[in-house]
């Protein structure tokens, strides 16, 4: 065996190790009887792996612990969902890697068994990402149109932060319950209660976000010279609006297989159009009702 293939292998049999260990430390972790079966058969298999390579090398390797505590701790923020796909995604040409060194039961396991013992995976909160979507997406649209609106026809920061507070909190109790109401009348297997919850709380902390901008520049924080304090605060909510649609689309891309590109630049689009509306409306009716600022 050539230094080459010996380096391949062994960087192969440390990857193996470190998922084994990844996979054992989420098991460890499910309260689902059926999730944390799942995960020790996935482990089980990334050990047989690591010990058939170890009988080409015969050395032992270490899993590469930092990774390890990455993927925990991704798993305890977004869900062990995410933390297995990401890990996944870094090691998608692996089974090319292991035909090319002529384990192909190890590569087809790779290719096909995994893949499917992951796809049986079922995480609560994923259940619902629908409903957090619908929160979110309505949140950002509605509220980042109506504070442009509003803050182009008042241009005065407290009126502003007031009126959108009110807006979108009131808006959030709406969405939940029009949420509970659809999932009840759909009779979806997802709890109604749950749906309702996931939209009024996603709604709510994108509103709470957006009009932050607008408080904190009224408190003092000014990021800006030279442009009115008004204008500072609605380029605040642009930008957090574009943060939390970059990383909501992030997650949904991990966790769905798709498109980020697809998803973030047609969220934006809508964003945008949205609020150039509403300007146009804050400063129409503005001038029709004769409010002077």
């Amino acid at each position: 065996m050539n230094e080459s293939v010996r380096a391949k292998l062994l960087g192969l049999q440390k990857m193996e190790a470190t998922e084994s260990r990844v996979y054992r430390k989420l098991a460890v972790m499910q309260v689902d009887p059926v999730n944390r079966t799942i995960l020790e058969g996935i482990a089980m298999e990334e050990e047989r792996h690591e010990s058939e390579i170890r009988k080409l090398t015969g050395e032992d390797v270490k899993p590469n612990m930092i990774r390890v505590w990455k993927h925990i701790i991704l798993a305890k923020i977004f869900g062990f969902t995410f933390s297995i796909k990401m890990m996944e995604a870094t090691e998608k040409d692996v089974a090319a890697e292991y035909r090319e060194l002529g384990l192909h039961d190890i590569a087809n396991e790779e290719d096909e068994h995994e893949e499917n013992m992951i796809a049986m995976l079922d995480e609560e909160r994923l259940r619902y990402s629908g409903s957090v979507v619908l929160g979110m997406s309505d949140a950002l649209i509605e509220l980042t149109g109506a504070l442009a609106g509003l803050t182009f026809a008042l241009q005065d920061l407290r009126l502003v932060a007031l009126a959108g507070l009110v807006t979108g909190i009131a808006a959030s109790f709406s969405m939940g319950a029009s949420e509970y109401l659809s999932s009840r009348a759909e009779k979806k297997e997802e709890s109604a209660l749950k749906a309702a919850f996931f939209t009024w709380i996603s709604y709510l902390i994108t509103v709470l976000l957006l009009v932050s901008p607008y408080l904190l520049i009224q408190l003092g924080f000014s990021a800006y010279d030279g442009i009115e304090p008004h204008s500072q605060a609605l380029i605040g909510t642009f930008t957090l609006g574009l943060l939390i649609i970059g990383i909501f689309n992030f997650y949904v891309a991990v966790v769905e297989e798709a498109s980020f590109k697809t998803r973030f630049l047609e969220m934006t689009a809508i964003l945008g159009g949205v609020s150039l509306i509403s300007y146009a409306i804050g400063i129409l009716l503005r001038g029709v009702l004769g409010i002077e600022v």
